[in-house]
């Protein structure tokens, strides 16, 4: 190791520099100061070989104030695979002082490099005391490093608004129920139960059977409107004949944005909260409602009353206005992605249903099916419609022919209508009004097998889109046959796996982030970053195969790892790392599309890596550093099915 130049240390210099790196800015301001007192500065031109593999002792810990390295191995014949790239703000030599072992890569400078130099025992105290320490250098995407990420996400690239005091994220449920608990026997009288809500001015009553402990059910006032008054039941009828049971709970402690999530997929207004198996009280929409400025449930319940085109229109110009606000109170991506994923999925049933009111009733049960990142709940910001539709089997050719003719004109009519919301048709996309993808169950169930085969259908090959579907609106059951025959198939054919599996390892993640440029393994330097190809495309690619390997029928990627996980198809310490990264980068996504919507421009996903922070880049960096690692488990995935 050359040491060119070394010079005495300036202590406020150090200060402030370790001040602003993680994990030593998390360190109070005396021991910071502490640690500078050991720290020296060395200088090393261009070229100098700071580790050579197998042979350098690793004394401290490099922090790179000025300059860059490059890792690299070589092997007998000289030949050089690239391994990372790192500059101003990152380090070099921790894994091998923390494991006592010489240095297991080349590391060469690329430019003239400032280091301030910590010797391996402060290091290692450090790490031994400092809990943080351990997990920013042991462990990709420790909680405090991903939390102090969104943390920048938030403050620095989101200019904050007077009118966003949400807190739909810091507020748990049981911080806004009601502690008295209305309850009455399931055996009492309507009018007795209208008679208790009007006593205490509540909308619902928890119904109890032989002990008050024993929670069976649950009225509202909307019961008694539709069910009792709007049918001239008698009074005396038991509240019993109206109940909906089992009631729907929610655990205490659950944030109320899961609470309001929950409501709006299941249709209803009250959720009983609950601690350790015992009914706390009832949480209601305008509880939640009352927390909220921009509210998401307002929109939501607004779209739900419309049915005149032009008006959701409008209404569906303000979903991605929900965002903001999103994001500023502390929602990640995926959560964002589950409440614009209702939003949507509420504008096209009001569409179809419109629809249908023009053309008359449809003659065969359908699905309208959602693909791509639509079908895995993972849009945010509209762009090209990817869709398909899935009607049952006519009886005859009559049948046949008039389903032909009724879900051409529906889907052609939808389309455009959902290209008026703000959802732009685009040509090279799937679309249910392209005759190819609106087709009866028998012949999806075709297309599905043949896939699976390894076979081309109408000149698509197995493509992911296809295998990320849902049901957006219409008979659900078409669909679950659907996923049943691709489980069935799946087991059974395998001749997708060999072609995805390569596919996947063959399309390599970045390197590494060097500055504000990416670095690939040749080398090659890019600005701008396509986060959607080049960043999860790996994970959720991943995500998919194993899931249609072990035939789990969820389609939302991080749902699909948790799944995986706890069914120990998947180690759960990778599942939380591949979560982690898959939402961060979804994260900065979401913000860089955001920017673009409030300027009007169309919303992409070329992220320019120089307006991102040092930690999100290390965010970056982690992340690409295991796509390795899956494409080891998907590799040993295709040579275990081979061999059997």
């Amino acid at each position: 190791m050359a040491n060119n130049g070394q010079a005495p240390s300036a202590p406020d210099v150090i200060v402030d520099f370790l001040g602003n790196i993680m994990p030593f800015k998390e360190l109070d301001l005396q021991l910071l100061k502490d640690v500078a007192r050991h720290v020296r500065v060395d200088f090393f031109p261009k070229g100098t070989w700071l580790f050579t593999m197998g042979e350098t002792e690793v004394r401290f810990l490099y922090l790179i104030q000025q300059g860059g390295v490059k890792s690299f191995l070589a092997d007998d014949e000289g030949n050089i695979t690239l391994k990372d790239y790192r500059g101003e703000g990152e380090y070099i030599g921790a894994l091998g002082i923390i494991r006592g072992t010489v240095a297991n890569m080349n590391v060469e400078t690329v430019e003239d490099t400032f280091c301030f130099l910590l010797p391996r025992d402060i290091f290692l105290d450090l790490i031994t005391s400092q809990p943080g320490f351990a997990q920013y250098y042991l462990k990709s995407f420790s909680e405090k490093v991903v939390s102090t990420a969104y943390t920048e996400l938030r403050k620095h690239r989101i200019e904050r608004r007077s009118d966003e005091d949400l807190y739909l994220f810091s507020i748990k449920v049981a911080d806004i129920i009601g502690r008295t608990l209305r309850k009455i026997s399931v055996g009492s009288s309507v009018q007795d139960a209208a008679k208790m809500m009007m006593r205490f001015s509540v909308g619902s009553l928890l119904l109890y059977e032989e002990n008050e402990d024993n929670i069976v059910g649950i009225i509202t006032d909307k019961d008694l409107r539709n069910k009792v008054v709007a049918t001239g039941m008698d009074m005396a009828t038991s509240v019993r004949g109206i109940m909906t049971s089992p009631v729907t709970a929610i655990s205490s402690q659950t944030v109320c944005f899961d609470a309001l999530i929950k409501m709006m997929s299941h249709g209803i207004h009250h959720l009983a909260v609950e601690e350790n198996g015992k009914i706390l009280g009832v949480i209601t929409s305008h509880d939640v409602m009352l927390l909220q400025g921009n509210s998401p449930y307002l929109l939501f319940k607004e779209i739900s009353t419309q049915h005149s085109f032009p008006a959701l229109y409008s209404l569906a110009q303000k979903i991605p206005g929900v965002v903001r606000n999103l994001i500023n109170e502390g929602a990640k991506a995926g959560n964002i992605a589950q409440m614009v994923a209702l939003l949507n999925d509420r504008v096209l049933a009001q569409l179809l249903q419109a629809v249908e009111q023009e053309l008359g009733r449809p003659p065969v049960p359908y699905c309208w099916l959602l693909l791509g990142c639509e079908g895995r709940k993972e849009l945010t910001f509209k762009t090209g419609q990817e869709n398909a539709l899935v009607y049952a089997d006519p009886e005859d050719e009559c049948q046949q022919q008039a389903a032909s003719v009724y879900f051409k004109e529906l889907s052609e009519r939808t389309s455009n209508h959902l290209a008026n919301c703000g959802y732009p048709v685009a040509k090279e996309q799937v679309m249910a009004s392209d005759s190819q993808w609106c087709q009866p169950l028998r012949v999806w169930k075709g297309n599905y097998a043949a896939w699976l085969k390894g076979e081309t259908v109408a000149g698509v090959i197995f493509c992911g889109k296809f295998f990320d579907i849902r049901c957006g609106y219409g008979h659900e059951p078409l669909l679950e046959e659907i996923r049943t025959k691709i489980v069935k198939d799946a087991r059974k054919y395998q001749g997708y796996l060999a072609s995805v599996v390569d596919d996947c390892i063959t399309r390599r993640a970045p390197l590494a982030v060097y500055r504000d440029v990416l670095v690939g393994e040749d080398g090659k330097q890019e600005s701008l970053f396509d986060i959607k190809e080049q960043g999860l495309a790996p994970y959720i690619s991943f995500a998919r195969i194993l899931a249609l390997h072990y035939g789990v029928r969820e389609t939302n990627t991080l749902a699909r790892l948790t799944i995986l996980a706890k069914e120990e198809r998947l180690d759960s310490e990778l599942a939380g790392k591949v979560q982690e990264a898959c939402e961060i980068q979804m994260h900065i996504q979401l913000i860089h599309q955001l920017h673009q919507f409030e300027v009007g421009t169309l919303p992409d996903s070329f992220i320019i890596l120089g307006k991102l922070s040092e930690l999100e880049k290390k965010m970056l960096r982690d992340g690409f550093e295991l796509v390795g690692e899956l494409n080891d488990v998907l590799k040993s995935l295709a040579v275990g099915t081979l061999e059997r």
